[in-house]
């Protein structure tokens, strides 16, 4: 059922409200606005007791490596004409944004880019480490970050993401003004229950912010008794130096040896390895085998049917002779052919129409004959805790944007975001570690059912997945790095089926978003001892 079959009016109230004093382009106030109850859902993301450990999870290395961004936003539609899809559930209103400290950036031929903006991180129901990006945005106690709903809420599991973190103004791996642990996510009604993308935003509390100020590093004993965030690093010694230590500390000291995956060395002939065989039989270390080698389908074409081993040539496949790909995988393995870097087949099936509509390689192997090799290696355990320091309130530090809804379309906004994933013929432009801006008019969205976007706005930009969440900004002022938060990116859209994104979409923000983000302003959520 639609959400605007839903619709109950009430007088706006509550600690928040909007300011009348921000221009006649954002005209209305919030004790003006009729709006419709919202349909809120508000999930607690972590407690405070588990708030230092998360912030200390999220180590500097953590937030370089983490390199899996959201990819469930990308899609492909085609515009429709006819008048803006998205309305108004009331009059116009906007509260004001907050900047930092009434600072200024100065005046810059330059876009300043703006500190509230972000990267969210988080573990995947798998465990695996993902992110978005975001936006610290103006509330009463200034601790809270809107981004996409799906940068929050995995509809498959009917969860929220867990170890949820905001870094604003993030660069390269660093959190130059600290983390800041998700406390709380309100969204949409329609977003859980009916993933509908027309609700593709969350409003998340946070609690005060973490700096790490370093790392100590500290004895194995020391280690087990320590609480809060903690860690180890193997580092590669000699074996003489594992040799003293094992000696000065025994087997439960942080001394440690492992045997390293085997090595392979093509030796050729079976008389070749005959050589081999007394000593592998010596030390017990290894042998010898067949192993497959990858080759060009001409020289598969070209091999007798046997070598002087007894060996056949071989083709690794499954039973129908390739392997199926994605169409992503299937372009890229296009490129990689074209730089000789492939040696196998690539295939695509087309249907009646001339659609693509599977694809599949084909690689083709020798066997040869190898020897093996396995060697000793020797490592030191290094102990560490994380040291953490309470740095206050995220609007404090950075600022907050204001917020705007049921504004007119057709407005001209900036959208800020980390893309980083490569276009869909492979150019990959961005790397996720430095903000990214595009600058246009909103219009109506190209339609993209599966998503249940009817009435998105959209504006040109060429982002590709990992901006995801991030903000739509009316009015933004270049000196004091702020403006009006008027939707989150949600989507990145091949418009034009050339395989290059070209828009990225927001949903349109109403009254019942308004009266989300209501509610999530006046949350408090406070802070938690670091020490």
């Amino acid at each position: 059922m639609n959400s605007r079959a839903k619709r109950l009016t009430l007088p706006l109230g509550g600690a928040l409200v909007a300011s009348s004093m921000i221009g006649a382009s954002l005209a209305g106030t919030a004790e003006a606005a009729q709006q419709s109850a919202p349909d809120r859902k508000s999930v607690t993301l972590a407690s405070s007791g588990n708030a230092k450990a998360i912030a200390g999870y999220w180590t500097p290395s953590k937030l370089k490596s983490a390199k899996t961004y959201v990819t469930e936003s990308t899609a492909s539609g085609e515009f429709r004409s006819g008048a803006s899809r998205a309305s108004a559930d009331g009059k116009p209103g906007a509260v004001a944004p907050t900047g930092e400290g009434g600072k200024s950036a100065g005046k810059s031929r330059n876009v300043n880019l703006p500190i509230t903006v972000g990267k969210v991180f988080f573990l995947d129901d798998k465990g695996q480490e993902r992110w978005c990006s975001g936006s610290a945005v103006q509330s009463n106690y200034r601790n809270l970050v809107a981004t996409a709903g799906h940068c929050v809420y995995d509809t498959d599991t009917n969860k929220p993401y867990s170890n949820f973190v905001f870094i604003p103004g993030y660069y390269q791996g660093k959190a130059p003004w600290g983390i800041y642990v998700g406390a709380k996510v309100n969204m949409h009604y329609d977003f859980d229950v009916y993933e509908d993308y027309d609700r593709d935003y969350a409003f998340v509390n946070v609690y005060n912010g973490i700096k790490q100020t370093g790392v100590k590093e500290i004895t194995g004993p020391e280690y087990e008794k320590a609480k809060g965030f903690k860690y180890t690093e193997d580092d590669p010694i000699t074996k003489d130096e594992f040799e003293k230590g094992f000696d000065k500390y025994g087997q439960l000291g942080p001394y440690w040896k492992k045997l390293s995956d085997p090595t392979v060395e093509t030796i050729g002939k079976p008389d070749d390895a005959e050589k081999y065989i007394e000593d592998y039989i010596k030390d017990g270390r290894g042998g010898i085998k067949l192993t497959a080698v990858e080759v060009t389908s001409l020289d598969y074409a070209k091999a007798p049917t046997g070598l002087d081993n007894g060996a056949k040539f071989e083709r690794f496949s499954d039973d129908k002779g390739k392997v199926a790909i994605s169409e992503e995988q299937y372009k890229t393995l296009l490129k990689e052919k074209a730089a000789g870097k492939f040696l196998g087949k690539l295939e695509a099936v087309k249907d009646v129409n001339g659609t693509e509509i599977a694809w599949y390689k084909t690689q083709y192997f020798i066997k040869k004959w190898v020897k093996t090799t396995v060697k000793e290696l020797y490592f030191l355990t290094h102990y560490y805790v994380v040291l953490l320091a309470d740095v206050g309130r995220l609007g404090d530090n950075v600022g907050g944007q204001g917020f705007a809804w049921n504004q007119r379309t057709g407005k001209k906004v900036f959208a800020f975001g980390y893309p980083a994933s490569a276009h869909l013929d492979g150019d990959k432009v961005y790397s996720g570690h430095t903000m990214k801006w595009c600058y246009g008019a909103t219009s109506n969205a190209p339609d993209v059912a599966a998503y249940k976007a009817q009435e998105h706005q959209a504006i040109k930009c060429a982002f590709t997945p990992g901006a995801s969440g991030g903000p739509f900004l009316l009015q933004y002022k270049n000196s004091k790095r702020t403006g009006y938060l008027n939707g989150v990116v949600s989507l990145t859209i091949d418009s034009d089926g050339n395989n290059r994104y070209d828009r990225v979409t927001t949903p349109y923000f109403d009254g019942e978003t308004y009266g989300i983000y209501k509610y999530a302003a006046n949350l408090w959520t406070g802070k938690f001892p670091v020490s």
